[in-house]
């Protein structure tokens, strides 16, 4: 997996303006981007994601979202119906073999009015799911979580913070069942 990953960092509490021009400006200043490039990369991400969402075919969604900006490895599944963060999809990294099923959400940005100031930070913060993890239906990881080698999420998990290598874990949030690498270690 990729070692350049960037580093986790703040954001300014939600903050869209009274227009839609105020909005974008605020956005493309706040990532240093020429409004244009900003305005196109926007409409370029909604737009395959939109489309990655219902297509048929794995290969075509792998592809379309490594084009959205995601990380992503060789022989990985995402299913359909799959989130993945839509504002800042260049933080998420996922390598080798991993499979992410139906419905499952990666979370990498939190946006929150000021109103929760103290409470919950606005900010961004990698997540990087390591070669031959599983994400089980209807999971959802939260911004800066790590996922390890074989790591299991199972069907409906809430996970909030970093999964080991071998490791099975349930629930909301998700809670470690199982260390299962020496189950393995004949058949890896």
């Amino acid at each position: 997996m990729n070692n350049n990953i960037p580093k986790s960092f703040e954001i300014p509490f939600f903050d869209h303006g009274k227009s839609l021009i105020s909005t974008i400006r605020n956005s493309s200043r706040r990532r240093s981007q020429n409004i244009f490039y900003f305005i196109f990369k926007k409409i370029k991400n909604i737009f395959l994601y939109r489309v990655t969402f219902f297509c048929p075919i794995n290969s075509l969604r792998v592809l379309m979202h490594k084009w959205r900006g995601i990380h992503i490895g060789k022989g990985v599944y995402i299913a359909q119906q799959v989130v993945l963060d839509n504002a800042y999809p260049e933080y998420i990294y996922i390598g080798d073999y991993v499979g992410i099923n139906q419905g499952s959400t990666i979370l990498v940005h939190t946006n929150i009015r000021s109103h929760f100031r103290g409470l919950i930070s606005p900010s961004v913060q990698p997540v990087k799911i390591y070669e031959y993890a599983l994400v089980g239906i209807n999971s959802t990881i939260l911004p800066g979580v790590i996922i390890g080698k074989y790591a299991v999420i199972s069907a409906g998990s809430v996970v909030n913070r970093n999964v080991s290598d071998f490791t099975l874990v349930q629930g909301n949030p998700a809670k470690k069942v199982i260390k299962f690498e020496h189950l393995l270690t004949n058949k890896i």
